[in-house]
């Protein structure tokens, strides 16, 4: 029985995986030492100097890749170091590799060295081979590299200067820009000029400079662009030769031995135009610069290309409506192609003919005396490919014929006389040279005719009799053109007044198209239109236009014509129906081109009307006007302010400024227009007093016054009796016993010594009410007052009376100082009176200022008293004298009048005379009446009249107003 292996199981042997990686290294490096790669031999250098390239071929065994770096010899920097495959040259059987180099290759010598590569195994370098630059030693003089090279715009090309030997090198220059460089070996300087523009047409100057200015080296630089012809084209002229053309392009910008060079067929041709023989029906255009080729082919049929060439020997046979023009064809082919032509008047559109071999053209509708200019040209007609080119101008002129009629109308002049006018005939209508104009005025109720030749240079005739030959009836105006040829036909306009007030006025404004003007137009009506226009100041030989429309128009639009327009004139136009039989006028217009501000100044006037200023002006004329007036501005200045005072309509040309206080103004009117205000007026005037104004004050015044007092006058004299009662009243006469009478003089009343009043009780002085005060003295006392009672302060103790002589001087102020009483009393007798019971108002005495001193050095008698009467009563005179009793203890004191106060009594200026005898003036001393009361217009009565008196009239200041009110009517 077999037996059963039990192998057991254990990790991988590590040491049988290093043995197997060994074994492979060493069959690697087996393999590697087949390989051998053999060093590039045989290695050669070929250099291209005007392209800047260098060629290198070797012989390189088996390797297909290759290691090549190129170097600048004297500084050994690399240039190019790269791994290149290589072309196996199958004659010789040589690798070869070709280096286009940034900078000349003259710039510096290179070293160029190779070798093999496969994978990562290379063979050793060969040995270098070195590309001579020319900055050798040998080469000691200065160079400069590229030279005369062409380049396409925007291109980068490098120089180099070769510095001469023992000279520094200073800077180098593309143009007039300075160029940063790199230095290439010791004698050698590069640059490079990047993306370059079109040169000018002698190239752009590159200048090496060096320290030494007086040399330097350069080289010049073209810069354009390579061919690019179009429309490239053949035609024939003859149906034989062949004529090939084309368009050059863009400017190549190079010149002379560096231009475009063409050829077709490769026969060398023009710049653009080459003509061939023999038609060969295909060609092929090749442009060639030193930049470049450019090559262009065409094919075409003969007869699809026929373009005859210009009609020569144009003559023509001419008429006054009409001309015939011929020519000849240089090529007998013509004479069997069809052709269309074209016939070209300089003042025509153009006129087409066509045939066989056409040689003739019949010109209609010409103009007589007319100069013609004609120019021809041809095409094929079956195969139309373009138009010939025109022939040579041709000149002729039409002959001569009668003119045509003119276009007449008339003018009514402002003296009312008619004026007929005609269009000057142009060249066009006058058929010749015009010799005159013939104008005959026809009367049709007399059938009188009056004919007048004018010159060609008339185009008007003022009918100043027409009147007189037509009356009140119409007439026909004609007038007819004549030159070498004949006359016109007649044209006639029917003369007559014509109303120009009844026509609408409008105003027009000028646009880019003219003076536009529209109207409604009338069904009912068929008659053709004219409008006119003219300047609106229109002299009788100034000049008129106007233009004839057909039936129906509405609208018309005015430009420059014979009149010319002219800004800041106005300018009226008119519309006129059945402008040839009988015109009627049915609008008008007014209108500027332009209107300016510009007005002439207004002849102003100012006047004076009582104390307003009226100001005036005339009308400014249209002649003053460079606009349309739009009203009046007027300021005033007193030449302290600038007021507008008022802007008034243009139809208003006055106003009155109303009301102005005396002094100098100065006024300003200004006309304006819808431009503006331009020259103004002014007036100065100096207002005068206003008298007729201060008399109707004064007479207003005395009226007003007339009329109070007449009003005050019927009330007093309706109240007349409380008018006396209350201003007047009546005074009784004093009824005293006794015979007062004596001549003038004065009166020493002495005081008596029972004057003295003694005081029984004295009572608190009540101020309200009115009493008597004490007038003291002036004199001094020898003695003490009598007794020792107290003097009563609330009445008066001594009053004073004056006999006043009469005197007619007015009675003057009552005051409190002596010497006004002393000189009111001058002519009077002194009189001391003592009363006892006086009573006066409060208000018609002072207080004396030394009261108390006077009342202690004075006392009455003591047995007396002093009674006042009624409040506001005022003072009343005594019936009856008091009696005194008892003896005074001391001397009564005399009291002087000069020293009364104006508190103290004063008789009445008014006296009595006891008889009519004492008061005549020879009387040397007539006799007094009663005395009266200085506080007091009344006379000294008894009590018993006081008091009837009282009852009668009572005295109270507050009763007048109760008495104006309700007295009675008289």
């Amino acid at each position: 029985m077999p037996r059963l292996l039990n192998i057991p199981t254990s990790k991988p042997n590590c040491g049988s995986v290093w043995v197997a990686f060994v074994l492979l290294g060493i069959s690697a490096l087996n393999t590697q030492a087949k390989i051998v790669l053999t060093v590039p031999q045989q290695v050669r250098l070929s250099a291209n100097f005007s392209t800047q390239q260098l060629t290198i071929s070797w012989f390189g065994g088996e390797a297909t890749t290759f290691d090549l770096i190129i170097l600048r010899t004297e500084f050994n920097e690399t240039v190019f170091y790269n791994t290149v495959p290589a072309v196996v040259n199958q004659d010789g059987g040589r690798h070869q590799w070709t280096w286009t180099s940034v900078e000349p290759l003259e710039c510096t010598s290179l070293s160029v060295k190779i070798r093999s590569r496969d994978g990562i195994t290379k063979s050793e370098w060969s040995e270098p081979q070195i590309l001579e630059g020319r900055d050798l030693p040998s080469n000691s003089g200065h160079q400069m590299y590229p030279q005369d090279r062409v380049v396409p715009v925007g291109a980068n090309t490098t120089f180099c200067c070769i510095v001469e030997e023992g000279k520094e090198f200073r800077e180098l220059l593309y143009g007039s820009t300075k160029m940063n460089v790199k230095r290439l070996s010791r004698r050698s300087y590069a640059t490079t000029a990047v993306n370059q523009n079109l040169s000018g047409r002698t190239g752009t100057n590159v200048i090496c400079l060096f320290k030494d200015l007086d040399k330097l080296a350069g080289s010049v630089v073209f810069v354009g662009y390579p061919p690019l012809p179009t429309n490239f084209e053949c035609i024939t002229h003859d149906l034989t030769s062949a004529v090939c053309s084309w368009d050059r392009g863009r400017d190549t910008n190079l010149y002379g031995k560096r231009k475009t060079k063409y050829s077709i067929n490769k026969r060398d041709c023009e710049v653009s135009k080459c003509v061939l023989p023999q038609w060969d029906g295909n060609w092929t255009l090749v442009a060639v610069n030193p930049l470049g080729q450019y090559s262009l082919t065409y094919s075409a049929e003969l007869l699809h290309r026929v373009v005859p060439v210009a009609p020569d020997k144009l003559a023509g046979t001419t008429h006054a409506w009409n001309a015939t023009v011929q020519w000849q064809w240089p090529y007998d082919s013509y004479s069997t192609l069809a052709l269309v032509c074209q016939v070209r008047l300089a003042s025509r559109n153009i006129l087409n003919v066509s045939g066989v071999g056409v040689r003739s053209v019949f010109l209609p509708h010409l103009h007589p005396n007319t100069k013609y200019r004609v120019r021809v040209r041809c095409a094929s007609q079956n195969h139309f490919f373009k138009w010939g080119n025109w022939s040579k101008e041709f000149n002729f002129t039409t002959r001569s014929s009668a003119p045509e009629a003119p276009d007449v109308w008339m003018w009514m002049n402002r003296d009312n006389t008619v004026r007929v006018m005609w269009k000057p005939l142009t060249q066009w209508q006058s058929h010749g040279v015009l010799t005159g104009y013939q104008v005959t005025l026809w009367n049709l109720e007399e059938n009188e005719k009056q004919t007048s030749n004018l010159s060609p240079k008339d185009n008007s005739l003022n009918l100043t009799g027409w009147a007189s030959i037509t009356g009140d009836k119409k007439a026909i105006a004609t007038v007819k053109a004549k030159n070498a040829k004949g006359m016109s036909q007649p044209s006639s306009i029917m003369l007559g007044v014509i109303d120009d007030k009844s026509a609408p006025l409008a105003q027009t404004t000028y646009t880019s198209s003219g003076f536009s003007l529209s109207w409604q137009h009338n069904d009912n009506r068929t008659c053709s239109y004219l409008v006119e226009w003219c300047e609106a100041v229109c002299t009788p030989d100034c000049t008129v236009d106007w233009i004839r429309l057909d039936a129906g128009s509405t609208h018309v639009s005015i430009k420059d014509s014979i009149v010319k327009f002219q800004p800041g004139v106005r300018y009226n136009f008119s519309l006129y129906e059945c402008p040839s039989t009988s015109p009627v006028l049915i609008q008008r217009w007014q209108g500027y081109i332009q209107e300016l501000p510009r007005f002439t100044s207004v002849n102003l006037e100012i006047n004076q009307q009582y104390c307003d200023v009226v100001l005036s002006w005339e009308e400014i004329p249209l002649a003053g006007r460079g606009g349309f007036l739009r009203g009046y501005k007027v300021y005033i200045n007193n030449f302290s302010n600038f007021t507008l005072l008022a802007d008034l309509s243009p139809k208003i040309r006055t106003f009155t400024v109303k009301d102005l206080p005396t002094s100098t103004y100065e006024f300003i009117v200004k006309a304006y227009g819808s431009a503006g205000q331009d020259t103004v007026s002014t007036a100065t005037i100096r207002l005068k007093q206003c008298a007729d104004g201060l008399i109707l004050e004064i007479l207003a015044a005395l009226g007003i016054v007339t009329l109070l007092l007449t009003i005050v006058s019927c009330f007093c004299y309706k109240k007349r009796r409380w008018v006396k009662m209350a201003f007047y009243p009546d005074i009784p006469e004093p009824k005293l016993p006794g015979d007062w009478s004596r001549t003038q003089g004065p009166l020493d009343v002495k005081p008596f010594p029972h004057s003295m009043v003694h005081i029984i009780e004295k009572p608190e002085r009540d101020f309200s009410k009115d009493t008597l005060v004490i007038i003291p003295e002036e004199e001094d006392y020898d003695g003490e007052g009598i007794g020792d009672e107290p003097v009563d302060m609330d009445e008066p103790q001594l009053l004073r009376y004056y006999n006043q002589v009469v005197d007619e001087r007015p009675i003057r102020p009552r005051f409190p100082d002596s010497s006004v009483s002393s000189s009111s009393s001058v002519d009077s007798a002194n009189t001391d009176v003592t009363y006892t019971g006086i009573q006066t108002s409060h208000s018609s005495l002072v207080f004396p200022s030394e009261s108390q001193g006077f009342s202690e050095g004075f006392q009455p008698h003591s047995g007396l008293s002093l009674s006042s009467g009624d409040r506001g009563q005022g003072y009343h005179p005594q019936m009856h004298s008091v009696a005194l009793g008892g003896n005074l203890a001391s001397p009564e004191p005399i009291v002087q009048p000069h020293d009364v106060g104006s508190g103290g009594y004063k008789p009445q200026n008014s006296w009595l005379l006891d008889s009519p005898t004492e008061g005549d003036e020879n009387s040397p001393a007539p006799s007094l009446g009663s005395p009266t009361s200085v506080a007091s217009t009344q006379f000294l009565l008894p009590d018993g009249e006081r008091h009837e008196e009282k009852r009668q009239q009572p005295s109270s200041a507050t009763s007048w107003f109760t008495n104006l009110l309700s007295s009675a009517k008289p």
